[in-house]
């Protein structure tokens, strides 16, 4: 019979793998930013909530916080530096308003992690008390980073159009959701599986979205703020 710990670090390959192709699924947007140097309707949200996503969920799957966690950590390290990319691209092409804002909740991300890492390892002497503290935090963020795309719904349903919601991006996140919960089932971690439960339903209802609106989608035209 083959051993529970062996499945859930099968599962865990194969959620860092999914995790892999969400990090990489908006490439196709910044290419088509880089193309026009211009953010055009494209929003900074979720590429700027992942950032402070995964800098926590790096910290939760350090040995010194949770045990038997490392494909938590190397996926999350990996998305960390490459979201930091993505915002990167969207500063250069913004405007000076929109420059500001994705600087001041960055400058906000980093003061906010920098306080959670220097306090905790400084007042809190065990790992167990440390987790108590960082899931919560985890949770918290991971259900922000899959529900940042909620900007992007609500203009999908104002215009009836879904050019602006990647497609491979929403399935990745619902996948995403689904094997992450699964992994943490297999080795019963709470944090881990309320917050990609809740992804999992929050890329379903993006691939409902886009079944509905995706005829009605004009992908030459220009779409107005709203």
């Amino acid at each position: 019979m083959v051993d529970p710990g062996t499945i859930r670090t099968v599962v865990g390959v194969i959620g860092n793998v999914i995790s892999f192709c969400l990090f990489m699924s908006p490439i196709p947007t910044f290419i088509s930013i880089w193309k026009s140097k211009s953010v055009q309707n494209f929003k900074p949200d979720p590429y700027i909530a992942t950032i402070l996503n995964c800098a926590m969920w790096s910290f939760y799957g350090m040995p010194f916080v949770t045990e038997d966690n490392t494909l938590v950590v190397t996926i999350n390290g990996f998305g960390f530096f490459l979201e930091m990319f993505y915002t990167l691209i969207f500063f250069i092409y913004s405007t000076w308003s929109k420059r500001r804002k994705i600087l001041l909740i960055f400058l906000g991300e980093i003061v906010f992690l920098a306080l959670v890492v220097i306090l905790l390892m400084t007042f809190l002497h065990s790992a167990k008390q440390r987790k108590v503290i960082v899931g919560p935090i985890c949770i918290v963020f991971n259900i922000l980073m899959y529900f940042a795309p909620l900007t992007v719904m609500r203009r999908v349903i104002q215009t009836k159009s879904v050019k602006y919601m990647p497609f491979l991006l929403s399935f990745a996140n619902f996948a995403n959701g689904i094997i992450w919960t699964t992994y943490a089932l297999l080795k019963w971690d709470p944090f881990i599986v309320i917050p990609n439960s809740i992804g999992a339903v929050s890329g379903l209802t993006q691939l409902v979205l886009y079944a509905m609106y995706y005829k009605t989608t004009n992908w030459d035209e220009e779409i107005e703020q709203v």
